[in-house]
């Protein structure tokens, strides 16, 4: 079926034809979205942008040429790309220019794990190791007082102390909010 009586049968609201043209076309509308935006997330929403916008056009009888579908798929590629990239370049300015901190993958600021880097290199020795070997390495406290020939006792001590030099240095306060 050419793509001038596709579009007039989707024209007409036949979801059969709808199904053809995603089925014709979708497949060279993701690869402009990888290769133009280099992200697969981003590839896909154009796929349902684009797809979206053509057959809403084509229901509402817009365009004027059906002969030239493919044509007016690739120039729907071109503005929503070029939307997403004007989008994505506006937010960076924004984050740059407010200082608004992205969330890391667990929810915790890049910006706050910076600060906590700073504030665990200025704990005194004894207690960054302990902190470490706490948090990091996973370790109880028997495991650490015999690793590091202190006393359970004085493990917790260090411990406490060390929290709340880094309570103090990221700003937080004892419920754990600035």
């Amino acid at each position: 079926m050419a793509d001038a009586d596709l579009a007039r049968r989707i024209a007409a609201r036949d979801a059969r034809a709808e199904a053809e043209l995603v089925r014709r076309f979708a497949h060279r509308v993701r690869l402009y979205g990888l290769r133009h935006l280099r992200d697969e997330a981003l590839a896909d929403d154009l796929v349902q942008q684009v797809f979206a916008l053509a057959i809403e056009s084509l229901r509402q009888g817009r365009l004027r040429e059906p002969e030239r579908l493919a044509s007016f798929l690739l120039g729907s590629c071109r503005m929503i790309a070029r939307d997403q990239r004007r989008g994505e370049r506006r937010r960076e300015r924004l984050l740059v220019q407010y200082g608004v901190e992205e969330e890391t993958t667990d929810g915790v600021s890049a910006l706050d794990l910076e600060r906590l880097r700073g504030c665990l290199e200025r704990l005194p020795p004894r207690e960054q190791t302990v902190v470490v070997l706490t948090f990091y390495g996973e370790r109880s406290g028997d495991e650490i007082a015999a690793d590091l020939s202190m006393t359970p006792g004085n493990v917790r001590v260090v411990r406490h102390r060390a929290m709340g030099h880094l309570q103090e240095c990221m700003g937080v306060g004892e419920g754990g909010q600035p």
